[in-house]
């Protein structure tokens, strides 16, 4: 029976940080944003969620590692993101 190799944190952070923006539509026009009652300010959200990708993007070129801990900081940070944008109507439902 083989095991199965995990990656290395920076490596998986890097495939979290993908996944967040491909799953995450930060390109929705404002006026798309702000239409009616929310629950959360879309934008300010978005725009929180994608300055820390940013933030970890760089940190990770200039050779910095991860840890545990980041990594599921970012993913809960993502999740939570994300619902408010559901329950704005900004993502469908899964």
């Amino acid at each position: 029976m083989s095991r199965r190799t995990r990656p290395d944190l920076n490596t998986a952070m890097r495939g979290l940080i993908h996944e967040i923006r491909a799953q995450v539509p930060f390109d929705t026009p404002e006026s798309s944003l702000c239409r009616g009652p929310c629950r959360g300010c879309s934008k300010k959200l978005l725009e929180f969620l994608d300055t820390e990708l940013e933030e970890w993007e760089g940190r990770l070129e200039e050779g910095e590692v991860p840890r545990f801990g980041d990594l599921a900081r970012l993913g809960r940070l993502a999740r939570k993101v994300v619902a408010a944008l559901r329950r704005n109507g900004l993502i469908a439902s899964a």
